[in-house]
């Protein structure tokens, strides 16, 4: 009797599967990990930019008028992009409330949030993080 090496075809369809299996578990687990990374650098940004709004309003007494101000001013080097929009011009800003000593002076910027639709992993839209 002759006897043929090889794969059957059923040892080739096992070999196969657990292949994709393993393959979109990977895709999973980095979809997920790409996500978590886009989150960590938004809450960082919202850091560093709420940051440099209590810094200029502790050098100049007022809020600034405009993102573009704490660029201008030497308090960021740029307008981070919203890593969950892939935009700088999607930030949101919140004006700050008028000052009663001081009626005539505009409120400016007082907070930054992200312009981007969705909610984290959290669960909270990102609109709302802090």
């Amino acid at each position: 009797m002759r006897q043929e090496r090889g794969f059957t075809l059923i040892e080739a369809l096992i070999v196969i599967t657990l292949i994709v299996v393993l393959a979109s578990i990977g895709m999973a687990t980095y979809t997920n990990s790409v996500l978590r990374s886009r989150e960590a650098v938004l809450k960082e940004d919202l850091f560093r930019m709420r940051d440099a709004i209590d810094q200029y309003y502790a050098d100049k007494n007022k809020y600034p008028q405009s993102l573009a101000d704490l660029v201008t001013d030497g308090y960021l080097r740029q307008i981070p992009k919203d890593p969950m929009t892939d935009s700088a011009d999607t930030w949101t800003t919140v004006a700050a409330e008028s000052e009663a000593s001081n009626p005539n002076a505009e409120p400016g910027v007082y907070d930054v949030k992200s312009g981007a639709e969705g909610t984290g992993s959290d669960g909270t839209p990102y609109a709302d993080w802090d």
